[in-house]
């Protein structure tokens, strides 16, 4: 029985994160996002309305296929 607890030990501390708790957790957290490089307002602007318009047109398309294969089971099924 003495002789797994070494492998049980090493093969925690092998696959675990490093010990520090949620403090620790959180300081990295800051430190990381001090390091990210944000976009400026101009640039995240014209990167969210570019978002909206893609996700528009998608639905827009989505919706017309949808439409069209409601309107085909409906034709094909005889309503």
């Amino acid at each position: 029985m003495a002789s797994r607890q070494p492998a049980q030990r090493a093969a925690r501390s092998a696959g675990s994160a490093p010990r520090g708790g949620v403090f620790r957790f959180l300081i990295e957290v800051v430190a990381e996002l001090r390091r990210t490089t944000w976009p400026s307002r101009q640039e995240a602007t014209r990167l969210s309305i570019l978002v909206i318009i893609v996700a528009a047109f998608f639905g827009v398309f989505l919706g017309a296929i949808d439409y069209g294969f409601g309107r085909l089971a409906a034709y094909l099924v005889g309503g």
